[in-house]
């Protein structure tokens, strides 16, 4: 997962969890605004109904209850002001009930009596049409000692007309909110990940042949630049360690050459001796063909051990297609005796840059390596040409191919697959390890196609010479 990716998903989780903290927030903003509105509302109507149970109630009578629902009137004006005012006695007669209210947004008939206690207070919410009611009812006791029931409410209108407006700003600024929180969030996430991104990169260009570059350090303070520091020192480290096992390759192979080529020269002299048998003549010849191996082994791991070290001849210009035709002739005599064709087709002037003899050993190595895997009266096909800024390089073979699971690793060195290229056949298996390093030296690319029983394609991509290039 990249940089770039891992922001998304970060800025994803963290907009995913902001709307969820919003919402909730903004739910319980409504909860409590509605439950304050309307508590609000009914502690007002509670506070005028015992302001009419104290005031006009107490002081009245039975026989004097027309001039309480005057007073009522005169004072208070229920239908003016859009209240609902209802005064009942405990036996159930209706002493005084207000009429339709001026915003008409209740009808006071079809309001029902309060149930309970008739001693108690209470407050209540009435579902009329158009919304809700809100009534608080207190006991009172007249002069004469009647009890009365005083039930005072309000239309909920003006308090939903608030909780909808606040809804909508909700609704409105919380698509906003999240916007520019998870806007400033990417931001922020961005910004702490660039850094990352950055080290990341740069991990991407370190090979083995780069390994003295090192990671951006990040001068934050804070675990990114620890990081950042752990893995340059780790860097350092494998450094020393690749360093080291180059030299000593290049050191053993260097060492080994002489006692070898002492071993060569003596067993090549004993071969020919004929004062001994022919059996030990023939064992000495066996022996020698193994240090005839061995040493190619040797040459083969020196110059792996150079071309690791940066080491190259003098770079040049020259046309890839005329010198892969020149070896392709060379390498046809080799298969003369397999009666293998060797063909090639090239298009004159693809010029490359780079080491002349070293390429040269590419094209040579590709080309024993498909003769040797190709029976008897079969193709080898060497092309050249140009795909768009690349030089492009074949060499196709209708051997016995590679299987799909070795493919991976036929330029690993010392690899050889297994039943069909045995240690006779196969040699060391170092050369298409040559090839790779090679190829990596000069800025190519290598791949290969293969089809078990079809044959096999290894294709060499390098970009071609500039339009002028000075030698160097």
């Amino acid at each position: 997962m990249n940089a770039r990716s891992l922001s998304f998903r970060l800025v994803a989780w963290y907009a995913g969890v902001l709307t969820t903290v919003f919402v909730l927030l903004g739910l319980l903003t409504f909860v409590f605004l509605r439950h304050y509105l309307e508590a609000n509302l009914l502690d007002t109507q509670a506070r005028r109904a015992r302001q009419i149970a104290g005031t006009l109630v107490a002081q009245a009578r039975r026989e004097s209850e027309d001039t309480l629902r005057g007073q009522v009137e005169k004072l208070y004006s229920p239908e003016i002001n859009d209240r609902f005012i209802r005064i009942s006695r405990a036996d159930g007669h209706v002493v005084y009930a207000s009429g339709t209210p001026r915003n008409e947004l209740f009808d006071p008939a079809r309001v029902p009596p309060t149930a309970g206690n008739f001693l108690q207070g209470t407050a209540r919410r009435v579902p009329v049409p158009g919304g809700g009611l809100l009534i608080a009812a207190v006991p009172a006791t007249g002069s004469d000692g009647t009890l009365y029931r005083v039930e005072v409410g309000t239309s909920a209108a003006p308090a939903e007309n608030t909780l909808a407006q606040v809804l909508v700003m909700l609704a409105v600024g919380l698509p906003v909110a999240v916007a520019v929180a998870v806007a400033g969030g990417f931001i922020l996430v961005r910004r702490s990940l660039e850094p990352v991104e950055r080290m990341a990169a740069k991990a991407e260009e370190i090979t083995q042949h780069s390994l003295s570059e090192r990671l951006p350090v990040v001068e934050s303070g804070d675990e990114l630049e620890r990081l950042s520091i752990s893995l340059n020192h780790m860097i350092s480290r494998l450094e020393d360690a690749l360093r080291g096992s180059k030299q000593f390759v290049a050191d053993a192979s260097h060492e080994l050459r002489t006692p070898l080529t002492v071993m060569r020269g003596e067993l090549e002299s004993l071969a020919q001796d004929g004062r001994l048998a022919r059996e030990t003549r023939e064992a000495l010849g066996s022996v020698l063909e193994e240090v005839e191996r061995l040493a190619e082994i040797v040459e083969s791991l020196f110059a792996l051990s150079r071309l690791d070290a940066g080491e190259a001849g003098a770079w040049q210009r020259f046309d890839l297609a005329e010198l892969a035709a020149t070896t392709a002739e060379q390498m046809s005599l080799l298969a003369t005796d397999k009666q293998i064709r060797v063909e090639c087709e090239s298009t004159p002037g693809v010029t490359v840059r780079g080491d002349r003899a070293r390429l040269k050993q590419v094209i040579v190595n590709l080309l024993d390596n498909a003769i040797k895997y190709t029976p008897d009266g079969g193709r080898v096909t060497l092309r050249v040409r140009r795909e768009g800024a690349q030089a492009v390089l074949e060499v196709t073979d209708t051997g016995i191919g590679i299987p799909p699971e070795a493919l991976p690793h036929v330029f690993k060195r010392f690899f050889r697959v297994d039943g069909s290229r045995s240690r006779e056949q196969g040699g060391a298996g170092l050369g298409l390890s040559i090839v790779k390093s090679i190829c990596a030296a000069h800025g190519a690319e290598v791949e290969v196609l293969s089809t078990p029983g079809e044959g096999s394609t290894f294709r060499v991509r390098q970009p071609l010479a500039p339009a002028s290039v000075e030698r160097s």
